[in-house]
């Protein structure tokens, strides 16, 4: 009988170019707002974990709990949303981001795929 589970080798992911070359598409139920500073607010449902949702059904919340998040972005953030429609990839994204702020290509990259990753991560967007 054995004891512990032999580890799996990780599934590699997209080399860099192949994450510099996908297209980030913003999912259809994300709400966008625009606040009074010209930024963006999205909002986005969010499941809780399961045992959250018990906890919640024995306060007496009836059924599957449910939440809604925010996320405001700032104005690099929110200028970045706005280029993202499925046409530019993460490496056009980029190339913008040096012309318009004036900022290194490495550090540009590193911003631009740090919040596509948690864009990603929040199920906000999808990579094509």
């Amino acid at each position: 009988m054995k004891l512990f589970k032999a580890k799996q080798a990780p599934v590699p992911g997209p080399s860099r170019e192949e994450a510099l070359d996908a297209r980030p598409v913003a999912n259809s139920w994300v709400e966008v707002e625009k606040t009074e500073d010209g930024l963006i607010r999205l909002g986005y449902p969010v499941t809780h974990k399961p045992w959250f949702a018990r906890i919640a059904k024995l306060a007496g919340h009836p059924g599957e709990y449910r939440g809604h998040r925010r996320l405001e972005l700032d104005q690099m953030g929110s200028a970045a949303w706005g280029m993202i429609d499925g046409r530019n990839s993460v490496r056009e994204l980029v190339q913008e981001f040096v012309v318009r702020y004036g900022i290194h290509e490495r550090e540009a990259e590193a911003a631009m795929t740090t919040f596509i990753r948690e864009l990603g991560r929040r199920g906000l967007i999808g990579l094509r």
